[in-house]
C-alpha cells in the first residue's frame, strides 16, 4: 500500500485528472462575493404611535414589547429607543446561534402576542431582519428636465424597474428609497367645518362609508351564482367633488367640493428623500442570494438596465450609483493575482533549493492542492471572496511543506542506492507519522479561527477553513501522488548525485562547513545555546506592552460616507438645504467624483458593516461619497471633516472611513445605566465633557443631551366638563386637524391612493393657528345640535422642553456617550487616554448607577472571547497528539516550548516593523503556533529515530540535523516567500498577520536546528546517566 500509486500508473494518472477536473469545475461554479456573509443575528422592531411623548412610547409600547422578548432565551441584547411617536427596538441573538430562522419565528410570535396589549392609535409593530450585507446594485431614476419633478411618472417607472430587477434569477430582495407617497388630499377649513357640525374625523368617516369596495353578497341558485356589488365607489377626483356630505345631526346635505379643496399630490412633508446629483430622485436597490454568482447576476442586471433605459421617456434618467460586482471583480483579481504570484515565487525558491526535477514534482502539489480546496469549498458551500482566497495564499507555503519533505526523503534514499520502488515505499512508511503529527498540529492551530462564533469569527473563519482544507489536501497528496511522481520521474531520468544548482539544488562547500562547525559548537555547549535562543523570544514578549492596539484596519475601497445630523427639531426641508450646500462644498475637491444623499433614514446598504439604524428622522442624512480612481481617502476625510465642521456649526457631521470587521456606532462608547433621566443626563454631560477634552476626539454625542421644544396644552378640567368634552376628544380633534386622517382610497390602475382629510395648510402652520382653533362638542348652539367651543376657552398652549429620546439596554435606561476620532487614528489609544482622564478626575457613579464600555473595545473583547473559547480544548488535543506521536511527555514538552517561543518571535516582529497588535495579528499568532512547530517535529522525530543520537551523541545529532536541513530550510523559505504578497499588501489588513507568521517562522527554523537538538541532547544524556545508576 505504501507504493500503490507508484506501481499503478493508471491509478496515478486518473487521480490527477479527477482532481484537476473536480477543482476547475468547482472554481467556475463557486459563488463570488466581496466579503464573507455573516449570520443575520440582528433585527429591528419599529412601532409608530402618532403624537405620543417619549415617556408614553416607552411605557405603552417599548416596555411591553421588551418584556415579551425577554422570554426568548437565545436573545443576547435588547436595545431600544423611544422618541416622539416612534419606538425602535434592536434585538441581537447570541453569537452561538447559527440557525436563526426558528428563533426569529419565535420573536415574531412574541410580537404578535403583544399586539392586543398595545394602546389604540398605535400602529402594528414592524419586524425587519437586519442582514449585514451590501446591496449588489443601487440605481436611481432622476428627473432631468428643468421643470419641477413629476413624481407620478417617476414612481410608475421606479415600480416598473423594481419589477424587472425582481424577475432576475437570484434576486433576493428589491427596495425603493425616496419614493414619494402619492395621495388624494382633501383640505378643509376647521372653523367652517365645525359650523357645519362636523369634525375632520366625522367627515373622513362619511367619505370612507361612501367608498363601496366590498362585496354586497352573492345570489346563489340552481342555475348560477351571481356576485352582488354596489356601484359608486370612489374612482376619481370628480366623484369626490360630487360626494354628498351630511352636516352634523341635521338633514342638510352639501357637496364635498363646496367645503373642501381636493387635489392629487404627494405626502407633504415626505418621510424620506434621495438626492442624486443634488436633485430629488428615487433609488432602487437589490440584494442577491448568497449562493448566486454575483458577476453572472450583474451581467444580466446590466443588460436589463440598458433595455429599460431605452424605454424611458424624455426627462427621466437612469444612473447606477453602486455596482458591487466591480468591487468583487477588483478584489478577487487582486487576491487571485497574489495567489499566482505567491505560487510562482514558491516554485522558484524550490527550484533554487532542490533542483528542477524536485521543483517540478513539488510544484505539481500546488495546483493539485488548490484544485482539491476548490472542490471541497464547493461541497461545503464556501464562496470565493477576499478572505477565503487569502486563506489559500496563507496556505501556499504550508501545503508544499509535506511535498518538499517527501521528495527530499525519496532523493536521499535513491542516492543511498535504493530502487525507486523501495525508496517510495520506505519514504511513505518512515515519514507517515511525523507528517501526520505536524499536519494535525497545524490543523488544530487553525481550528479556533475556523470555528470561532459570532460575526467576527464568521468574517475571518474562512481563512481557517481554506488553510485546513489545503493542509489536509497536501497531506493526502504527499502520501500518495507526490512520492509516486518522484519515483517515476527518477525512473525516467535519474537525478545526478552532483551537478549545477538547477539540477540538484543550491549547495556551497564553505557554507556547509561553517554550518557543520556551528552545529558542533552549539551541541558541545547546549546550555549556552538554549540561553541564547531565549533572548529574542523574551524580548518579543516584553515588547507586547508597547504595541499599539487595533481591532481591524480600514479598507482601501474608493468610497466613504457621512452622517449629517441637525438639531432634533429641524425639518426635512432644512436638512435637504444643508446637505445640498455640503455637497457643493465637497465637490470643490477634485478627488471626489460625486456625493449622493439619503435624507430621513439610513442609506441603502452599500458596505457590509455600515450600520443602518436610522428611520423616521427628518433631521438626519447619510451621504455616499464616490472617489475618483486611485485616490486614497484618509487625508481627504480628515480635511473634509475640518471644512464641514467650520461650514455647518449647527450640525454634527461625522465623515467616516469604511472599515473591516464587525460594525459599531462609534469607536469610543461608554454606557451609563440608571433609572432617573435627569440624573442620567447630568452624568452623561460630565462624561461627555471629559471625553471632549481627550486628545484626538473630534465629536461627542450623548443620547440624553438634546431636548425637544414641545407644545404643551394645559386644559381646564372643569371647563372641559362644562363644554361636554374630555381630554381624549380634544386630542383626537387636534390630531386630525394637524396630521389628517385617511378615509377611503382611489385606484389608479394597480396603485391604491389613500384619501387624506386634513386642515388647510394656512390653518396649521404656526402656534397661533393652534391657539385659535375651535372644537366641536355635543350641545345645542348651532343648527346641527352641536356646540362650537374655542380651544382658548378650555385651555392654553405653551412651549416647554421635553426629552428627545429614552434609550434602554436590556430593560435598563441608559445614556450612551459616544466619541468620534479622525480617520486613521487608533481607537484603543484614545480609549486609554479617556479612561486615564476619568481616573484623574476622580469621577464616580452614585449608588444604583453603573457603566460599561461599548464601541470598538466592546466588540474587540467579544471577538477575542469567541476566538479563544475553543483554544483550551484544542491545546489539550494538540498536546495529546504530540505525546502519542513521540510516546514521551518530555519530547512533547519540547514542541510546546517551541510553540511558546515562536509566539514571542511573532510579537517581536510586530514591534520591529511597527505594526499594531490587532485582530489579524492575533489570528497570525494562533496560526503560527501550528506552523512553527512543524520543522521542530521533523527534526525531533529524526533525532529520536537515530540510535546514537538517542544516546546523547552530539556528532550523530549533528549528522541527523544536517540531513534534515535542506527540507527544513526549503519549507521555511517557501512558506515565507508564499507570504510575500500579503506582506506587500497596501490595504493594511494582511501585513500584521503575515509579519507575525513570517517573523515567528523564521526564528522557529533556527530554534528547530539549534535549540531543539540542544534540549534533546541534554534530556537524553540525563536519561542515559539515570539508566547507568
Amino acid at each position: 500500500m505504501n507504493n500503490l500509486f507508484y506501481q499503478n500508473v493508471r491509478l496515478l494518472i486518473l487521480t490527477v485528472l479527477a482532481i484537476a477536473v473536480w477543482g476547475l469545475s468547482s472554481f467556475f461554479s463557486l459563488p463570488r462575493i466581496e466579503d464573507p456573509e455573516i449570520t443575520p443575528r440582528f433585527a429591528v422592531i419599529t412601532t409608530v404611535f402618532p403624537g405620543a411623548a417619549p415617556e408614553r412610547v416607552e411605557t405603552l409600547i417599548t416596555d411591553k414589547l421588551e418584556q415579551s422578548l425577554f422570554e426568548v432565551e437565545e436573545i443576547n441584547n435588547i436595545e431600544s429607543t423611544s422618541r416622539l411617536g416612534f419606538s425602535s427596538i434592536t434585538v441581537e441573538l447570541n453569537d452561538t446561534i447559527n440557525d436563526v430562522d426558528p428563533v426569529w419565528s419565535r420573536v415574531r410570535a412574541k410580537i404578535n402576542d403583544t399586539i392586543p396589549l398595545l394602546p389604540s392609535g398605535a400602529a402594528t409593530p414592524k419586524f425587519e431582519q437586519s442582514k449585514p450585507k451590501a446591496n449588489a446594485l443601487i440605481v436611481a431614476l432622476t428627473w432631468d428636465l428643468k421643470s419641477a419633478p413629476n413624481y407620478a411618472i417617476l414612481s410608475r417607472w421606479a415600480q416598473e424597474l423594481d419589477d424587472q430587477i425582481r424577475l432576475i434569477g437570484g434576486t433576493e430582495k428589491v427596495e425603493q428609497f425616496g419614493t414619494p407617497q402619492e395621495e388624494i388630499a382633501i383640505e378643509v377649513n376647521p372653523k367652517q367645518l365645525t359650523n357645519l357640525g362636523l369634525t375632520i374625523q366625522s367627515l373622513s368617516q362619511q367619505i370612507l362609508q361612501s367608498d363601496a369596495k366590498v362585496a354586497a353578497g352573492q345570489l346563489r341558485s340552481n342555475q348560477s351564482n351571481l356576485l352582488l356589488e354596489i356601484n359608486g365607489e370612489l374612482d376619481s377626483l370628480d366623484r369626490l367633488n360630487r360626494l354628498s356630505i351630511q352636516s352634523g345631526n341635521s338633514s342638510n346635505v352639501v357637496r364635498l367640493g363646496d367645503i373642501a379643496q381636493i387635489k392629487k399630490g404627494i405626502l407633504d412633508p415626505p418621510r424620506e428623500l434621495a438626492l442624486v446629483n443634488g436633485r430629488r430622485a428615487i433609488a432602487i436597490s437589490a440584494f442577491v442570494e448568497s449562493q448566486q454568482r454575483l458577476d453572472a447576476w450583474a451581467a444580466i442586471a446590466n443588460t436589463t438596465l440598458k433595455k429599460f433605459q431605452q424605454q424611458l421617456p424624455k426627462g427621466v434618467g437612469l444612473q447606477i450609483l453602486f455596482d458591487q460586482s466591480h468591487y468583487v471583480e477588483q478584489r478577487l483579481n487582486e487576491v487571485l493575482m497574489n495567489l499566482i504570484t505567491g505560487a510562482v515565487l514558491v516554485v522558484g525558491i524550490t527550484l533554487f533549493m532542490m533542483g528542477w526535477k524536485s521543483s517540478l514534482i513539488v510544484g505539481s502539489a500546488l495546483p493539485l492542492s488548490v484544485f482539491m480546496v476548490f472542490g471541497s469549498m464547493k461541497l461545503l458551500g464556501v464562496p470565493l471572496h477576499q478572505i477565503s482566497v487569502t486563506g489559500l495564499i496563507i496556505a501556499l507555503g504550508l501545503l508544499i511543506d509535506n511535498a518538499i519533505i517527501v521528495v527530499d526523503e525519496v532523493q536521499i534514499y535513491l542516492r543511498e542506492g535504493l530502487t525507486p520502488k523501495k525508496a517510495v515505499a520506505t519514504t511513505v512508511r518512515e515519514i507517515f507519522s511525523p507528517l501526520l503529527a505536524s499536519t494535525f498540529t497545524s490543523v488544530l492551530a487553525f481550528v479556533p479561527i475556523a470555528t470561532a462564533p459570532g460575526g467576527t469569527g464568521e468574517f475571518t473563519g474562512t481563512i481557517g477553513v481554506t488553510v485546513i482544507l489545503a493542509l489536509v489536501s497536501s497531506l493526502f497528496l504527499a502520501l500518495t501522488v507526490i512520492p509516486a511522481l518522484a519515483g517515476r520521474l527518477h525512473y525516467w531520468k535519474p537525478t545526478p548525485v552532483s551537478g549545477s544548482w538547477w539540477q540538484v539544488g543550491f549547495s556551497h562547500h564553505h557554507l556547509g562547513q561553517f554550518y557543520s562547525w556551528s552545529l558542533d559548537r552549539t551541541f558541545s555547549r547546549p546550555l549556552l545555546s538554549i540561553a541564547l535562543s531565549l533572548i529574542l523570544p523574551l524580548w518579543g514578549f516584553m515588547s507586547l506592552a508597547n504595541l499599539e492596539q487595533q481591532f481591524f484596519p480600514p479598507t482601501d475601497r474608493g468610497q466613504f460616507y457621512l452622517n449629517f445630523e441637525l438639531p432634533i427639531q429641524a425639518s426635512l426641508q432644512q436638512t435637504q438645504s444643508q446637505v445640498t450646500q455640503a455637497r457643493e462644498l465637497m465637490l470643490r475637491h477634485p478627488e471626489i467624483a460625486d456625493v449622493q444623499w439619503f435624507i430621513g433614514k439610513s442609506a441603502p446598504p452599500f458596505y457590509y458593516n455600515v450600520i443602518q439604524n436610522r428611520e423616521n428622522s427628518p433631521n438626519y442624512a447619510q451621504g455616499l461619497v464616490q472617489l475618483q480612481k486611485n485616490v486614497k481617502s484618509g487625508s481627504l476625510i480628515r480635511t473634509l471633516q475640518q471644512e464641514l465642521d467650520q461650514a455647518f456649526p449647527a450640525a454634527q457631521i461625522i465623515v467616516r472611513q469604511l472599515e473591516q470587521g464587525p460594525p459599531f456606532d462609534a469607536p469610543i462608547e461608554l454606557r451609563v445605566y440608571g433609572s432617573d433621566l435627569d440624573r442620567l443626563r447630568e452624568l452623561g454631560d460630565q462624561l461627555r465633557a471629559e471625553l471632549a477634552k481627550t486628545p484626538n476626539v473630534i465629536h461627542t454625542r450623548a443620547n440624553l443631551t438634546e431636548t425637544l421644544p414641545k407644545l404643551a396644552l394645559n386644559l381646564d378640567e372643569e371647563q372641559l366638563r362644562l363644554a361636554g368634552l374630555d381630554k381624549t376628544a380634544v386630542a383626537r380633534q387636534l390630531d386630525t386637524n394637524l396630521e389628517g386622517i385617511v378615509g377611503g382610497s382611489i385606484f389608479e390602475g394597480t396603485e391604491e391612493l389613500p384619501v387624506r382629510v386634513r386642515s388647510l395648510e394656512s390653518e396649521r402652520g404656526n402656534l397661533g393657528d393652534i391657539a385659535s382653533s375651535t372644537l366641536l362638542s355635543p350641545g345645542n348652539s348651532n343648527q346641527s345640535g352641536n356646540r362650537v367651543v374655542p380651544l382658548s376657552a378650555v385651555g392654553n398652549v405653551e412651549i416647554v422642553p421635553d426629552v428627545v429620546t429614552i434609550s434602554r439596554r436590556n430593560g435598563k435606561r441608559v445614556n450612551t456617550v459616544q466619541g468620534f476620532i479622525p480617520a486613521g487614528m487608533l481607537a484603543a489609544q484614545v480609549q486609554t487616554d479617556f479612561q486615564n482622564r476619568l481616573t484623574a478626575s476622580n469621577f464616580t457613579l452614585p449608588s444604583g448607577y453603573s457603566w460599561d464600555f461599548g464601541g470598538e473595545e466592546g466588540e474587540r473583547g467579544d471577538a477575542l472571547s469567541n476566538l479563544i473559547s475553543t483554544v483550551g480544548v484544542l491545546m489539550i488535543i494538540m498536546i495529546a497528539s504530540l505525546v502519542l506521536t513521540f510516546s514521551s511527555f518530555r519530547l512533547a514538552s519540547i514542541i510546546l516550548v517551541v510553540a511558546i517561543l515562536s509566539m514571542g518571535l511573532g510579537l517581536g516582529s510586530l514591534a520591529l516593523f511597527n505594526y499594531p497588535f490587532g485582530f489579524t495579528a492575533i489570528l497570525g499568532m494562533i496560526g503560527l503556533i501550528g506552523v512553527a512547530v512543524n520543522d521542530s517535529i521533523v527534526v525531533l522525530s529524526s533525532l529520536n529515530h537515530d540510535p546514537k543520537a538517542r544516546q546523547g551523541d552530539r556528532y550523530a545529532a549533528r549528522k541527523v540535523v544536517i540531513r534534515s536541513t535542506r527540507h527544513v530550510i526549503a519549507t521555511t523559505l517557501t512558506t515565507i516567500i508564499g507570504f510575500t504578497p500579503l506582506l506587500l499588501d497596501t490595504s493594511g489588513f494582511w501585513p500584521p498577520l503575515a509579519i507575525t507568521i513570517v517573523g515567528g517562522l523564521g526564528g522557529a527554523t533556527l530554534i528547530a536546528l539549534y535549540f531543539v537538538p540542544s534540549v534533546y541532547l541534554l534530556l537524553q544524556r540525563s536519561l542515559v546517566k539515570d539508566s547507568k545508576k
